[in-house]
């Protein structure tokens, strides 16, 4: 069965960094693009980004662009997601995800998730 597990988030200061990584097992990895979304305290989840099969075609939200990338390993079955400059209003649950669709976003897969707070 379908498996991604997120890990790397953490508390961290505004300015700060943290790296997120998700492990995938269960399907071909490969062949399916990827996609980071979250989910900040009393909203709705929320489509952060989006990397190709291959890695060479990378998407963000406006309120991320600059501040985070995204990429993949394929030959280790892991997502990334390096996130710089981090503010207040990322504070959120961030899971890496299959999706069924963009937009309406609709998740046909997604991790447990894992928190990052960012507060000093």
């Amino acid at each position: 069965q379908v498996q991604l597990v997120e890990s790397g988030g953490g508390l961290v200061q505004p300015g700060g960094s943290l790296r997120l990584s998700c492990a995938a097992s269960g399907f071909i990895f490969s062949i399916y693009n990827m996609h980071w979304v979250r989910q900040a305290p009393g909203k709705g989840l929320e489509w952060v980004s989006k990397i190709s099969t291959d890695g060479s075609n990378t998407y963000y939200a406006d309120s991320v662009k600059g501040r985070f990338t995204i990429s993949r390993d394929n030959a280790k079955n892991t997502l990334y997601l390096q996130m710089n400059s981090l503010k207040s209003e990322d504070t959120a649950v961030y899971y890496c995800a299959r999706l069924v669709s963009e937009r309406p976003l609709n998740v046909r897969f997604r991790g447990q998730g894992t928190q990052v707070t960012v507060s000093s």
